[in-house]
């Protein structure tokens, strides 16, 4: 039997590191990529494929892509789009600069890779294309504008590509996590740092009492949290079920928030939300 290939994104630590490494234990042939050649350079030290794509370039993107097909015959089973990063900050705080840079990483060039994938997985007659959104993408927190918006996003692209998708043979699966072992909010400190002038906020004095403690201090695992191995199990079941949910709730207030979400009065959700 040929052996089964999947591309991951952002598989330097987290979540797609796990996924990386449960995948390959199941006999798949894993491609890793990472945004950064150092982390490149690591995981094939450690014999794992490793392309490097950055979502904001489009030349490696399509460099990361043809390295993979070049590697295969020209044949990919599956996408697992997960590399993106947070940008904390209040939403008056956020320069449209910030706004279009986070766009860049974490939804245009999720599509751009997407779209290149698709031809190959149509003609093979087959194929999977995961993307890995959030509770964030159909429930909103305060101090999470930018990856909010990104993640509804996600949203409203997979489930478009999902319906349009029906009448061939790749399907379309969303992840929807909630709060899992990660580096997003150490990753997202030197974002945070170069675009939010906190300072200079009429919120500085909230920024102090709370936003600057949870991102500064690590206050350990928080009560919901599940490791990354969770998130790896839902991704198995998506790209090799015979025939996948379109959508995984992971962790417990994801699947909360997505019910309260449709029972809660608009007003009754965001006091909800506005406790963190």
């Amino acid at each position: 039997m040929t052996r089964r290939t999947i591309l991951i994104t952002g598989c330097s630590s987290g979540i797609g590191a796990d996924a990386a490494r449960g995948l390959r234990a199941r006999g798949w042939r894993v491609f890793a990529a990472c945004r950064k050649p150092a982390d490149c350079e690591r995981l094939r030290a450690q014999g794992v494929d490793a392309p490097q794509l950055d979502y904001t370039d489009p030349t490696s993107i399509a460099s990361a892509l043809e390295e993979v097909l070049a590697e295969t015959g020209g044949t990919l089973d599956a996408l697992f789009n997960n590399g993106a990063y947070a940008l904390p900050g209040a939403a008056e705080d956020l320069p449209a600069d910030a706004l279009r840079a986070i766009f860049d990483a974490n939804v245009f060039g999720w599509h751009d890779l997407t779209v290149r994938v698709i031809p190959v997985m149509r003609a093979q007659g087959h194929g999977r294309i995961v993307n890995h959104s959030s509770v964030l993408g159909y429930v909103s927190i305060p101090w999470r504008a930018a990856y909010n918006a990104t993640k509804y996003a996600t949203e409203a692209l997979t489930d478009t590509l999902r319906i349009e998708m029906r009448d061939t043979p790749i399907h379309v699966v969303t992840l929807n996590t909630g709060p899992v072992s990660s580096r997003i909010r150490v990753n997202s400190i030197p974002h945070f740092e170069r675009w939010i002038d906190w300072q200079g906020s009429a919120r500085r004095a909230q920024y102090e009492s709370s936003l600057l403690k949870r991102l500064y201090e690590d206050r350990g695992k928080d009560r919901w949290e599940l490791p990354p191995a969770a998130v790896t199990r839902a991704l198995v079941r998506a790209v090799e079920d015979a025939r996948p949910r379109p959508r995984y709730y992971i962790t417990a207030p994801s699947r909360l928030m997505a019910v309260a979400r449709r029972v809660l009065p608009t007003r009754a959700l965001d006091w909800v939300l506005s406790k963190g």
